[in-house]
């Protein structure tokens, strides 16, 4: 009891995010998550010597990733597991430091330049555009506590999108193109097997998350506390 009593609001959040998931009230931050995930295909290209041509995304949350050079598969395995890192990046950056705000309008930023640089349609660049405006403005001018509240919502619905995603292009849909089944076509293995192995990476990567990453309390307190006299 103590321990929820600690970290409620984290379990209530991570709840309603998960149960709501499917309505457009988290829209926008499977969207996000969507972006985080041809985000880091982009990334592990430039991180093996390739280089992005482009990136995109579509209203019913498909996106793609053109790049050239690189690793094929690093970029190929990049994709739910880089944006489970993001999102677990800026939820630890939520609960263990006091940089809410920098990290919002670096988030808002590189959405920014990644639209600038790499994105062409309409679609993405508006949505992208639009998030990017907001998060730096949430930093600018919401106080500290809700700029740590933004990063908690946004790293806990990436850290939900990627094992529901991979369950469900990988495993349950393992017929369908998707990165396992590019991975297993060009390394070998099957779909299932490469979907399997990233499920249980991603679950373990959460489970130490939540296990080592809350520390002794995580709830945010939106007044402060009185000192004593």
């Amino acid at each position: 009891m103590t321990y929820l009593r600690a970290h409620w609001q984290i379990f209530v959040l991570a709840g309603l995010i998960f149960a709501l998931w499917d309505t457009p009230v988290i829209y926008p931050l499977r969207l996000l998550a969507v972006f985080f995930h041809e985000a880091s295909h982009g990334l592990a290209a430039l991180l093996t010597g390739g280089r992005i041509e482009s990136l995109t995304l579509s209203a019913y949350e498909g996106g793609l990733a053109h790049v050239r050079g690189g690793s094929r598969f690093l970029i190929l395995s990049a994709g739910y597991l880089g944006s489970l890192f993001m999102g677990t990046a800026l939820f630890l950056i939520a609960l263990r430091t006091g940089m809410d705000r920098v990290a919002v309008a670096a988030l808002g930023l590189c959405t920014l330049l990644i639209t600038a640089f790499f994105i062409r349609d309409t679609f993405p660049v508006l949505f992208c555009g639009i998030v990017g405006v907001a998060l730096l403005l949430t930093a600018w001018r919401l106080p500290t506590a809700l700029n740590d509240l933004v990063l908690r919502i946004v790293g806990l619905a990436s850290m939900i999108y990627a094992p529901r995603d991979i369950i469900s292009d990988t495993i349950a849909r393992s017929h369908i193109t998707s990165d396992a089944r590019m991975l297993a076509n060009e390394f070998g293995g099957a779909t299932l097997m490469w979907g399997i192995l990233w499920l249980a990476i991603s679950l373990a990567f959460i489970a130490l998350t939540f296990r080592h990453g809350l520390g002794p309390a995580s709830n945010i307190r939106l007044r402060p506390t009185a000192k004593p006299e």
